[in-house]
């Protein structure tokens, strides 16, 4: 099969997968079709501790899965990290030179490459609200991944990453009720988000110093968060500041 087409069919099953089963068999697929023995989609959470709804869909080993968790690797583990540094895929022989690894991050390595999980490709997910999560491909120890298919793959992560979101329910979690600042009260976040006194938010903004309090204050209720420090972050995870909006000058 051409390899566009491989991700073209996955797609057209992805978006209307009812099930977690049927998401599963689609990515099975893929795999066969592009010579991958293993995918893995999750969250980058401590899946043995954190609740509620979240992404984890794969078929590495069960020792691996059961090992990961007893370590609350899901958010230390190396391939996960990197993603913190990616906005598009990477081979995990890419990794040392993205982040600098720990005699802990070689044993994680080490670990899953005795269990015959070899080189792989990881696509980073990122939604606004959600911890960062991610899609990975990986062929079985000792063989070469066959990266003529690295493009497929990113289609295909993102497309099987969006489906497992809404199986899983946690797309919808996120939409339920988020809170919705207003243009004024964005500005004084992103400005607290600098490191501005309200006073010195007036200053830049042209109003009132009082007026200042009562934006932030009331953007403090509707995160019901009591610090700045927190807005700011809820504020970035729905999106409604970026990290460039902070650092720019």
């Amino acid at each position: 099969m051409p390899r566009l087409r491989i991700a073209e069919v996955f797609v057209e099953h992805a978006r209307s997968a009812p099930t977690r089963e049927a998401l599963y068999e689609s990515l099975l697929q893929c795999c066969t079709d592009m010579g991958v023995r293993y995918f893995a989609l999750t969250h980058h959470i401590d899946f043995g501790r954190e609740a509620g709804p979240a992404v984890r869909l794969h078929n590495y080993p069960p020792s691996w899965e059961e090992w990961f968790d007893e370590h609350g690797l899901g958010r230390s583990d190396p391939i996960h990290r990197a993603c913190n540094l990616a906005s598009v895929g990477f081979a995990w022989s890419a990794v040392p030179n993205m982040i600098k690894l720990t005699p802990d991050d070689r044993c994680v390595l080490e670990r899953a490459y005795r269990l015959g999980i070899g080189e792989g490709f990881t696509i980073p997910a990122s939604v606004p609200g959600e911890a960062l999560g991610s899609c990975s491909f990986a062929v079985d120890a000792g063989r070469p991944f066959p990266e003529e298919f690295q493009f497929v793959c990113q289609l295909i992560g993102g497309f099987a990453f969006e489906a497992a979101r809404r199986i899983s329910g946690s797309r919808a979690i996120l939409t339920e009720h988020p809170p919705i600042l207003t243009d004024r009260q964005r500005d004084c976040v992103l400005w607290a988000a600098r490191g501005k006194t309200d006073w010195e938010i007036s200053v830049i903004l042209g109003v009132s110093h009082e007026t200042v309090i009562q934006h932030l204050k009331h953007a403090r209720e509707r995160y019901g968060v009591q610090k700045r420090a927190l807005l700011a972050v809820r504020a970035l995870f729905d999106g409604l500041i970026s990290f460039s909006d902070i650092l720019k000058r």
